[in-house]
């Protein structure tokens, strides 16, 4: 068996088979991880058996062997620790195969994430004055968006140009902006997140633009998942009031 670098789409049909393995899906910031991975594939003669990949020389965010070569993977696993300098590793609790190596090495865990998916119970909005407005942002809108929300996201102008970004105004007061970015791994997923005006929060502005991407994506064939960060209670608050629920966790494993 060899291992060589690799392009991630010389592997899609890997990719694809990973993802239907997973228990539950997993959010954009780990996918943003992994895109931004270089690839290394196992390839048995002509066949690809597994690849792995590794964010900026130190992280490795994948691991993956086909069930067929499966009784390989510790072996394989401790040869790609053993080869790279890594320092950490990126493993959502919904891929078994991997989250089991890393548990085999009785490295130290961190929890780095929480990971929601819908729960499925039917929520109402929270009662605002009656002039509330939930719709996809424009460029028109990107001065409030810029003032309000700071640097909570990235490149603005694309989120708009790219259909990603919303805004929830009353009248002309801007209450916060909603995103959903459709997954590039998992078919039919997208992550949706949301930044409450400081002036506004604890009012229910947060919960109400959950729901309405929820009610976005539903209508667009779209399965609604969301993430935050292990240790903000308020987050995790808000999405949970908004009828999501979360199984699934994202840790990060520091090599010893």
């Amino acid at each position: 068996m060899i291992t060589r670098p690799c392009q991630i789409r010389e592997i899609h049909h890997l990719i694809e088979e990973y993802s239907q393995s997973l228990s539950s899906p997993f959010d954009s910031f780990l996918e943003d991880h992994i895109a931004a991975s270089s690839f290394y594939v196992f390839e048995e003669g002509a066949a690809s058996v597994g690849y792995y990949a590794i964010h900026n020389s130190e992280t490795l965010t994948q691991f993956y062997i086909i069930r067929a070569y499966q009784k390989h993977s510790q072996r394989l696993f401790s040869e790609v620790l053993e080869r790279n300098t890594l320092t950490s590793l990126l493993v959502p609790t919904c891929d078994e195969l991997f989250l089991s190596l890393a548990l085999d090495k009785d490295f130290k865990i961190d929890k780095q994430a929480y990971f929601f998916q819908d729960g499925q119970v039917e929520q109402s909005e929270s009662k605002g004055t009656g002039d509330e407005s939930f719709r996809l942002a424009d460029f028109g809108d990107l001065p409030q968006i810029e003032q309000v929300c700071g640097d909570f996201l990235d490149d603005y102008e694309r989120r708009i140009r790219n259909g990603e970004l919303f805004t929830y105004y009353r009248d002309t007061l801007l209450l916060g902006v909603g995103v959903m970015e459709s997954s590039k791994m998992i078919a039919g997923v997208a992550s949706i997140g949301m930044f409450t005006n400081e002036q506004m929060r604890k009012q229910g502005v947060g919960r109400n633009i959950i729901l309405h991407l929820k009610k976005w994506c539903y209508e667009h064939n779209l399965t609604p998942i969301c993430g935050c960060w292990y240790y903000n209670e308020a987050s995790k608050l808000t999405l949970e009031s908004a009828g999501m629920v979360t199984k699934t966790r994202l840790l990060n494993i520091k090599v010893n």
